[in-house]
């Protein structure tokens, strides 16, 4: 019974979150800006007042595609986003931006995530191999040495999450500051933006949980040797 529990626990989290951040898109995408700025305005006037002129603003296909692309200094936001003048569109399109400025400021916790990213993508890529072969063959090493490698998949995770609660945080300074929304506009732009970090909070927890699993698996192996 506590074995579906938790199987449930792990399945039904990330799935409310998407439900929430979806939901809450959906509705303040149908609601326009006061300023009447697109995505890509709301963009580029940040980035300019915060002296990112390098930086540029492009639309891409499909829906919450959007994302900051560090290596081409590029914000690339969904075709709804970019041109479209709604609350949610600079609420993600300020994000995103949050992200190039924190690009630009060397944001501790961004270069660390940077760093882990070669070593989180081999991990989650190996990980699940040795762990399944260590529990089928009752071998621990092999075992404990997944679980190392899910480690720094799970660091890379609990990383993720200060470096979009900054670029949330970022976002709504930058959106005020900027006269992009006005005072009644605030509650309902923190609302997208809190919407969408509780996808990565659900999926850290997760992470952190089947890591404790793991590593209770492994503690039990080994007394039973």
């Amino acid at each position: 019974m506590g074995f579906l529990v938790y199987f449930l626990i792990i399945i039904l989290v990330p799935l409310w979150a998407q439900f929430k951040v979806k939901g809450a898109y959906k509705k303040y995408s149908k609601v326009a800006s006061s300023s009447g700025m697109t995505g890509a305005e709301v963009a580029r006037q940040i980035l300019n007042d915060n002296g990112l002129h390098n930086v540029q603003v492009e639309p891409i296909r499909g829906m919450l595609t959007d994302h900051y692309d560090p290596r081409s200094k590029v914000i690339r936001l969904s075709e709804e986003n970019y041109y479209g003048t709604s609350v949610a569109g600079a609420a993600v399109a300020a994000h995103e931006v949050g992200h190039a400025i924190q690009d630009a400021e060397g944001y501790a916790f961004l270069r660390f995530r940077h760093a882990l990213v070669p070593v989180a993508s081999f991990g989650s890529n190996i990980s699940w191999i040795l762990i399944l072969v260590g529990i089928l063959a009752s071998m621990s090493n092999l075992l404990l040495l997944g679980i190392v490698f899910m480690a720094a998949a799970v660091l890379f995770q609990v990383v993720t999450l200060p470096v979009e609660f900054n670029a949330s945080s970022r976002a709504m300074s930058q959106l005020v500051s900027v006269g992009v929304i006005r005072n009644d506009e605030e509650r309902e732009t923190r609302k997208v933006l809190n919407a969408a970090a509780l996808t990565y909070v659900a999926a850290a927890a997760v992470a952190v949980l089947e890591l404790a699993r793991l590593i209770l698996i492994y503690t039990g192996m080994n007394n039973e040797d």
